[in-house]
């Protein structure tokens, strides 16, 4: 039997860097491939080049055997070939029933793509709403909506690009059943994940890539966390120093935050009571799209609809204060979509650091010193170990890893008194994740009060002092994480903690509100 994929020989230069250098790829029929590498490996682009977003500059594409010239994502989707991206391919206006459609056979009428919408989601526990407009997603959401998009096409090949990163774990054991049904079909699978524990789980053959280059072939069944590690990095990830730090005033208090929701899709906040003292991390666990978005725009002044006194920094009302207001007070936030929210797209990383730094405005006269602002990237760049080809670089040329590196030290280095963070390690690599990790850390041990918004129960586990849990626009009382088990939250993240609203009288609630 002919190979599903074969690459040989595939590169790729860009203006400041060699993605790909003469990558040899085999991929057999039914297998589960794991492609692994740090941030700005070249994975990303290698998925790319097969999927016929990127044409390469040498090489050849074999696919059942046969040499092809992928040239756009239509020809790959004809024969066969589906992806999943880290970074959305989705039309905002649009309902996620309508993007589906988009790259199905017209054939089909709207209505019947909505219904295999809901069958396919339903079979594969990736709750999806056909109607909801692509907007009013939270991240999370909207990788159910790529993922479902990838499973309706039928593929022979279905490449994963970081498919579990604002998953939750019940979630990934779901999708882990589908991909292993799938496989036994006979579909293929190129998967890509900075999760080692996944890889070793789920995956029959690894390819580890390091500067663009191949650097090992590995049965991931055979080796442990630690050894994947130094094929990817070449070290194994630094261990996370944990000091005993005493909690002191509180920093940030939300006491009885309630809005009703702001579009038919979104989630009434009911309630809402936590505070994050200084030199603590407060982790808030949930499911997406049971509130984050809203609580997040509420702290972070994007929604100023909060009734007054009930958001307060230091003891200081700030219900009503806008996000510039909130950072020259010393709130300073991480959005989770890092293109659109945490950085402009095409702007070179210099211009973006001007989003939230002003250090480099003269106050007399309002002007840019364009010397001291590039300087000022250069150092985040520096500092952070960002890949990027310099403080010119646009942020859309940059891994999404490198970016949200960037993105976090831009906050970091503003020596906040209070942070908010949204996903801070969604698709970082595990060098990456750990370095970010780690400076939220010191920055809780500098006196910092932090707040970390996160899918992944392990990484809340890992640097939170207490955790929280929202579910249904409500939030949980609070629970040191030393007395937390992942059970326990999961079972919060439900909404069945003690004393909770039922979650069917919660839904009544709501609905009342709306």
């Amino acid at each position: 039997m002919p190979l599903r994929l074969e690459l040989q020989g595939i590169s790729k230069q860009y203006p400041a860097v060699k993605a790909n250098d003469r990558v040899h790829l085999k991929v057999a029929p039914g297998e589960i491939h794991a492609v692994l590498g740090e941030n700005g490996a070249g994975k990303s682009t290698l998925m790319k080049i097969i999927y016929g977003a990127v044409r390469p500059d040498e090489g050849e594409i074999r696919w059942n055997g046969e040499p092809v010239v992928i040239r756009n994502p239509h020809e790959a989707r004809e024969l066969g070939i589906s992806m999943v991206f880290q970074h959305f391919s989705l039309f905002d206006t649009l309902t996620a029933a309508e993007n589906v459609w988009l790259g199905l056979d017209r054939r089909l009428s709207l209505a019947q793509v909505s219904e295999r919408i809901r069958e396919v989601s339903g079979q594969y526990g990736l709750d999806v709403d056909p109607a909801r407009p692509v907007h009013t997603l939270s991240v999370g959401e909207r990788q159910r909506v790529e993922i479902v998009r990838a499973l309706l096409t039928d593929p022979q090949l279905l490449i994963l690009d970081e498919p579990t990163s604002v998953l939750t774990p019940q979630a990934v054991e779901k999708l882990f059943v589908t991909l292993r049904q799938l496989a036994a079909t006979g579909c293929s699978i190129l998967y890509i994940s900075h999760k080692l524990d996944e890889i070793r789980a789920l995956c029959h053959h690894c390819t580890v890539l390091r500067g663009g280059r191949v650097t090992g072939e590995v049965d991931p069944t055979k080796e442990t966390n630690a050894s994947l590690s130094r094929l990817m990095i070449g070290a194994e990830p630094p261990q996370l120093v944990h000091r005993r730090v005493e909690a002191g005033e509180v920093a940030l208090a939300v006491d009885g935050l309630t809005l009703p929701r702001s579009h038919p899709f979104g989630t009434t906040l009911s309630d809402v009571r936590l505070e994050v003292r200084r030199g603590e991390i407060l982790g808030v666990a949930g499911v997406s799209g049971n509130g984050q978005q809203e609580l997040l725009a509420a702290l972070s002044g994007e929604d100023l609809r909060p009734a007054a006194g009930s958001i307060r920094l230091f003891g200081q009302d700030i219900a009503r204060h806008s996000p510039r207001k909130r950072r020259r007070e010393g709130l300073h936030f991480v959005p989770e979509e890092r293109l659109g929210r945490g950085a402009v797209p095409t702007m070179s990383l210099a211009e973006n650091t001007l989003l939230t730094r002003t250090e480099s405005v003269s106050r007399r006269t309002g002007w840019v010193d364009v010397h001291a602002l590039r300087a000022q990237a250069q150092h985040l760049i520096t500092r952070f170990k960002v890949k990027a080809g310099g403080p010119d670089a646009a942020a859309k040329s940059l891994s999404g890893g490198n970016l949200q590196k960037f993105i976090v030290g831009r906050e970091i280095e503003a020596q906040p008194k209070v942070l908010i963070v949204a996903q801070p390690t969604w698709g970082v690599d595990v060098g990456a994740a750990a370095q970010i990790r780690s400076e939220l850390l010191a920055l809780r041990d500098a006196g910092c009060a932090v707040l970390v918004v996160s899918e992944e129960l392990e990484e809340l586990f890992e640097i939170s002092d207490r955790l929280v849990v929202i579910a249904q626009g409500r939030v949980s009382p609070a629970v040191p994480t030393g007395q937390a088990t992942v059970e326990q939250i999961g079972e919060w993240m439900s909404g069945l903690w003690p004393g909770a609203v039922p979650p069917g009288e919660a839904r009544t609630q709501e609905a009342a509100h709306a």
